[in-house]
Formats: C-alpha cells, structure tokens, sequence
C-alpha cells in the first residue's frame, strides 16, 4: 500500500551547526572528517547533523551521529525516535519500529513517536493499529498538525471520507504545513467524487506553494508535481485540451 505519511524528526534545534565534509572509515565503520572522529561534536551539533543528512539522504551519516548519542545518553528517547525514523527512511522497518518502541517504553508521553511508528503500522497496511497510534498522539498533542494529516489520509484508504475531511479541516486550524494539508484534502474529495471541491482544495495548494522556478526543496517540488497530476486528472477528461504549464 502507498501512502504518503508524515513522519517527525524530534528536537530539531534553531542553530544549525555547520559540519566539515565527513568521510566513511571502512575499516572502523565510523564517520571522521579530516581531523576529528564524530565524537569531538557536541550533542546539539550531533543532532542538527544528522537531521540535515537525513533530509539529504545520507543515511548512513544520520544513523553514525544518533548512534554516539544514544551511547551517550541511553535514556534519550528522542534519539531513539529519530534514529528509528532514520532506519524507516532507509528502507530498514523493522529496526524502525524497535526504535520506536523503544522511545515510548523511555517516554509514554513522546508524541511524535506515537505518529512515526503509526506511519510504520500504516504501511504494513494495520490501519487500525495506526490509527490507535495516531489517537494517541492527538491525545497528548492536540495540535499535532502531521498526526492530523496522517489520520486523514488513513481514514481515506478505509472510505471513512466524511472524517477525513474533518481531521484535514482541524489540521487546517492550526496554520501549519498549510498545502500539504490543501493537497491531501482535495485528493479525499476527488477519490469520493466531489470533483468541484477537489479542483477547488487542489488550486488553494498550488496557490501556497512557490513556482517551480523558485522552489529548491526537494519535498516541496514533489508535493506540487503531485498536485498538478492530481489536478490534470479531474481536468484532462473535462477538456482534453488543457494542461497546466508554468
């Protein structure tokens, strides 16, 4: 089943620090720039960098700096929830959701687990169990806005459209993630049919959203191709004639 869930990388800092170009050591299996081991870094750096090269893809890199600090600290269940959202990205699931267990046996009350092993339940299509997982979170962090958009989206692929919609229109309240929120609620009423207000929830993305020629975020230049292919959908059979250029 493909879904398009949103995962939370925990304790992301305001001041980014600036890190070398690191390279692999094979024969230690651990990251080194050309002075110094990864362990030279304070926490707050070791955690920026591996939220930075998560976002690039650099996997491996992330795993290396989330490992050091749950030597570090072994009771810091945001490590554990970041790493395990690491391993998720990677492809590694089951390491995934043991790091998420492990986050929520440390702390119960760590929301944005809750959301990130029930984007792991909703892949393995336990829906169910995603969504007791995405309550919960709701329930300790009512302004959640991705637990909000997840729950949606899994309400959607279960037909229950009505609900969908209300947990997008309460995502919308809190003024977050504003045209992810627009794109995912106009796919629900163009799977139920609602044509109109789809077109209608597809422009309103679009419309927050930078042009192509602005944008430099690879998620956000995925989010708008997936919208116009959405948008040209519904449009294309009304007149074939159209296609939405820039």
């Amino acid at each position: 089943m493909k879904i398009n869930l949103f995962s939370t990388f925990g304790d992301r800092q305001n001041n980014i620090g600036e890190f070398k170009a690191a390279r692999f050591n094979a024969h230690n299996h651990s990251y080194e720039d050309g002075n110094s081991q990864l362990y030279a870094y304070g926490d707050q750096d070791l955690r920026s960098c591996a939220l930075k090269s998560a976002k690039k893809g650099d996997y491996n890199f992330a795993i290396a700096a989330l490992n050091l600090l749950i030597k570090r600290h072994p009771e810091n269940a945001i490590d554990y929830n970041n790493r395990g959202l690491v391993y998720f990205q990677s492809g590694e699931r089951q390491k995934a959701v043991c790091d998420f267990n492990k986050a929520l046996q440390i702390n119960p009350r760590l929301a944005s687990a809750y959301n990130n092993r029930a984007n792991y339940y909703a892949e393995a299509g336990d829906l169910e169990a995603a969504l007791a997982d995405y309550e919960q979170a709701l329930d300790l962090d009512p302004s959640h806005v991705r637990a909000w958009i997840n729950r949606g989206i899994t309400l959607r692929d279960l037909g229950e459209y009505t609900e969908a919609i209300d947990n997008f229109e309460t995502a919308l309240f809190f003024g977050k993630l504003q045209s992810y929120v627009l794109a995912e609620k106009g796919r629900t009423y163009h799977i139920w049919g609602e044509w109109n207000c789809a077109i209608a929830d597809y422009h309103r993305a679009l419309e927050k959203l930078p042009s192509r020629a602005t944008q430099t975020d690879n998620q956000t230049i995925r989010l708008r191709l997936q919208v116009e292919n959405w948008l040209n959908e519904l449009l294309a059979p009304m007149h074939p004639e159209w296609e939405i250029e820039e």
